[in-house]
C-alpha cells in the first residue's frame, strides 16, 4: 500500500464525504470497563463508508481518460457507493447483485439511476455476470475487495480515528470484503504504529477469519448470514498477506450477537446499524471486559437494514 494515495483520496473526497463523527458511549463504556467511542461510517452518504472508496476509484480511473460506464457486483453497500459516485461524476453505471438482494440498499441504487442486474445465488456468481457485461460493453469493472484505489478510500477512515482519537488503543472493524480492515490498518497504524486492528466476521461467513487463522487464502460453501455485508465466501491470497501483516486478531460473532448488537445501538445509542454495521459493536460485547482500560473504537459499517432485521433484533432482545 501506498500512505501517497491515502492522502490523494483524502483530498479528492473532501467535497462529497464529510468525516465521520466519533461519540462516546457511555454505555459500553461502563458494560467493558472501556473508554468506547463508535466511528459512525453509517452516517456517510448512501448509508455506508462504501462511498470513500467508489468515488476515489472512478475519479483515478477518470484521469486515464474517458469513461464510458462502470460495473460492478455487490450485495448491495458497494453497489449503492458505486452508483452514487457514477451519478456524480456523470458516468453510466450497471450494478449486478445477487438473487434477493437486501431490499433497502438495491431501492437506493435504483435511486441513484444505475442499471440493476440480479444474478448469480452468490455474489461470486454475480462478479462474473459483471465481467462479462464489461467485457461486452467496454466499460470499467471495479472488482471490491481487489481495487486499491477502493482500499486507498477506505484508508482515509483510519486516519480521521487516529486524528480524533489520538490515544486510541484498539479499532474493531467489520470485515467482508476485506477493503475496509486493510486500508484502516494500514493508515491507524502508519499514524499509531502501537495500535491494534482487530477484524470481525459473521460465524456463518468465516472465510477470512480461517484465513487469518491458518495463514493461507481459504474459501468456504457458503456465506449464509443475516449480514450481507460480511457474506464473502471466496477470499483473495494477497489480501489474505495484507491481513497477515497488518491486523492483531480476528474474532467471530453470530447472527444473534448481530441481532443483539443492533439493538443496543438503537435504544442506548439511537445508532441505526444494519447488522453488519453492528458486527465490531457485537464483539466487544461478546469479549466481556477484556478490553477494560483501554480506549476502544468501534466502526458502525452501515445503516440500510431492512424493516424486518429490525423486528428480529426488536423481538429477540425482548424475548
Amino acid at each position: 500500500m501506498d500512505f501517497a494515495l491515502t492522502q490523494q483520496a483524502r483530498e479528492i473526497l473532501s467535497p462529497y464525504v464529510p468525516v465521520s463523527r466519533m461519540v462516546h458511549s457511555p454505555g459500553l463504556s461502563g458494560a467493558t470497563g472501556a473508554e468506547v467511542y463508535l466511528k459512525l461510517e453509517n452516517e456517510g452518504p448512501t448509508g455506508s463508508f462504501k462511498t470513500r472508496g467508489a468515488i476515489y476509484t472512478l475519479w483515478r480511473r477518470m484521469q486515464s481518460g474517458p469513461l464510458p460506464g462502470v460495473v460492478t457486483s455487490s450485495t448491495g453497500n458497494h453497489g449503492a457507493a458505486t452508483a452514487y459516485a457514477a451519478r456524480r461524476l456523470d458516468v453510466p453505471a450497471a450494478i449486478f447483485l445477487p438473487e434477493g438482494p437486501n431490499p433497502v440498499k438495491r431501492a437506493l441504487i435504483a435511486r441513484e439511476g444505475a442499471h440493476i442486474v440480479e444474478a448469480g445465488k452468490f455474489l461470486e456468481e454475480s462478479r462474473q455476470h459483471a465481467a462479462q457485461h464489461a467485457r461486452e460493453k467496454g466499460w470499467h469493472l471495479v472488482v471490491d475487495g481487489e481495487d486499491e484505489h477502493l482500499t486507498a478510500g477506505a484508508s482515509t477512515i483510519g486516519c480521521e480515528i487516529v486524528e480524533q482519537a489520538p490515544s486510541v488503543d484498539i479499532i474493531l472493524v467489520p470485515v467482508g470484503d476485506s477493503s475496509l480492515i486493510r486500508g484502516t490498518a494500514f493508515a491507524a497504524k502508519h499514524g499509531k504504529s502501537k495500535v491494534q486492528v482487530v477484524g470481525v466476521v459473521a460465524d456463518r461467513a468465516p472465510a477470512y477469519y480461517r484465513s487469518w487463522k491458518e495463514r493461507r487464502a481459504v474459501s468456504t460453501e457458503s456465506s449464509d448470514t443475516i449480514a450481507d455485508g460480511l457474506a464473502v465466501r471466496a477470499t483473495v491470497e494477497a489480501n489474505v498477506r495484507q491481513l497477515l501483516e497488518l491486523v492483531d486478531d480476528m474474532r467471530m460473532v453470530t447472527d444473534d450477537e448481530m441481532l443483539r448488537a443492533m439493538y443496543h445501538l438503537l435504544v442506548e445509542e439511537h445508532v441505526v446499524a444494519e447488522p453488519a454495521g453492528a458486527a465490531a459493536t457485537a464483539a466487544l460485547v461478546k469479549s466481556g471486559r477484556q478490553f477494560a482500560g483501554k480506549k476502544v473504537v468501534l466502526l458502525v459499517t452501515g445503516a440500510n437494514v431492512p424493516p424486518e432485521l429490525l423486528r428480529r433484533a426488536l423481538n429477540l432482545a425482548s424475548s
